[in-house]
């Protein structure tokens, strides 16, 4: 039986559009222009190396914002608040019986912050182990060992880690924990009765 488990945020927990498609679309901030920022700075924001504040700063005035930095964020984080609540209220009833729940995220400070606190993923998620604060990213074997060593008598066999891509999967597998594909709520329910029985 599992006594830890470790779930992964977009695209599982929360289901959202990607904001720069949303920026392309609605406010004609082209995703060409935005790739810089995305595929570069933004980077060293999810594994802890920058201040996202800061690091989008600079781009702003050549995107046309002109809203100020905190308002751009705030829109970034009320556009990706879609909660799956049908697998929230399945991970709360597997807290009520006892498993320790942990979100398992790449992700940078300001948004663990939101997603714990304005959508109240602090209610069921016990700690939120994201890449910023861990200095590693899925999928690499650094992320999993950080996060190992929050687990005093914990077994690897005794923690599972769910998430929608297959190389982070393949990533938890090799380090030792279980590991699920996340692909419904029928199917997460359907395996969760294996791992909790």
């Amino acid at each position: 039986m599992i006594k830890v488990l470790l779930i992964d945020a977009d695209d599982v927990l929360i289901n959202q559009e990607r904001f720069s498609v949303a920026l392309a679309r609605d406010f004609g901030i082209s995703l060409k222009t935005t790739k810089e920022f995305f595929t570069g700075s933004f980077q060293d924001c999810i594994v802890g190396k920058a201040d996202l504040k800061k690091a989008v700063s600079p781009y702003l005035e050549g995107w046309g914002w002109h809203k100020g930095v905190d308002t751009f964020l705030n829109l970034w984080f009320e556009r990706e608040y879609t909660i799956n609540q049908e697998l929230f209220d399945s991970i709360k009833d597997l807290k009520e019986k006892g498993v320790n729940c942990y979100l398992a995220t790449n992700q940078e400070k300001y948004r663990v912050a939101y997603m714990l606190e304005k959508m109240g993923l602090n209610s069921v998620f016990d700690k939120a182990f994201a890449s910023f604060n861990l200095g590693y990213k899925k999928p690499s074997q650094d992320f999993f060992a950080e996060i190992f060593k929050n687990f005093e008598n914990i077994k690897k066999e005794e923690i599972l880690f769910w998430d929608d891509k297959a190389e982070n999967i393949e990533a938890a597998k090799d380090f030792g924990i279980h590991a699920e594909i996340y692909a419904s709520v029928h199917d997460f329910k359907e395996k969760m009765q294996k791992y909790t029985s």
